[in-house]
């Protein structure tokens, strides 16, 4: 789950259109297979179709609103309605990795104030290629003060503790225990996709795809 992330950082940003079209293909796939193999390929197709709700919203503000981050939590949930009613439909999994996702967004964005980083954002996206790197290393080293990792580490925490209330749901047994599971594994997705940009920042901003 952590790869199409790192695909799409790169590519809508330099080529927003595409990648925000090429959730068409996902949502389409996805459709087609419940549609046509759903009883081999439904738990796929669902999931496809979830993975298109993240996308689709994560290439709009990405692409074009991205120098706004108090719009990426809205813009990201542009497929809320949609996923929750999905989820009394045979879409259920791929509804329930869509509001894991974003439930792991909520919780990132949260952070990212209470860190200060989403004061310093507009300023690192609006620079030239040169600045923004530079910047983008400092607001990642000024992560690493003590009260801000004390707070980072709170919040993995949280993510940590919901993910293992999910997978004991799953374990219950009933027509959502996929979903449960699938569910509890996108939320983790978060801390890796985080910890990951995090990482690739300090070392090399350049190869975030945030710039």
């Amino acid at each position: 789950m952590i790869l199409p992330v790192f695909i799409q950082a790169p590519w809508v940003h330099i080529f927003p259109l595409s990648a925000l079209l090429f959730t068409f293909v996902l949502l389409i796939t996805g459709l087609l297979l419940i549609e046509f193999f759903a009883d081999r390929f439904i738990n796929v197709g669902s999931l496809l179709i979830g993975v298109s709700g993240s996308w689709f919203g994560g290439c709009l503000f990405w692409g074009w609103l991205r120098a706004y981050p108090v719009w990426h939590l809205p813009v990201e949930a542009i497929a809320l309605p949609i996923a929750l009613v999905g989820l009394n439909t045979r879409w259920r999994m791929g509804s329930g990795f869509y509001l894991a996702s974003l439930l792991g967004t909520a919780i990132t964005d949260f952070m990212i104030v209470c860190t200060g980083v989403m004061k310093s954002w507009p300023n690192v996206v609006n620079a030239n290629f040169k600045n923004a790197s530079k910047l983008l290393g400092q607001t990642a080293h000024d992560l690493l003060h003590f009260d801000k990792i004390i707070l980072l580490l709170l919040a993995s925490a949280l993510i940590l503790y919901i993910a293992y209330l999910m997978d004991k749901r799953s374990m219950l047994g009933s027509d959502f225990e996929k979903t449960w599971i699938v569910s509890s594994s996108a939320l983790v997705t978060t801390l890796w996709v985080d910890g990951l940009f995090l990482i690739t920042t300090l070392i090399q901003p350049q190869l975030s795809g945030l710039i």
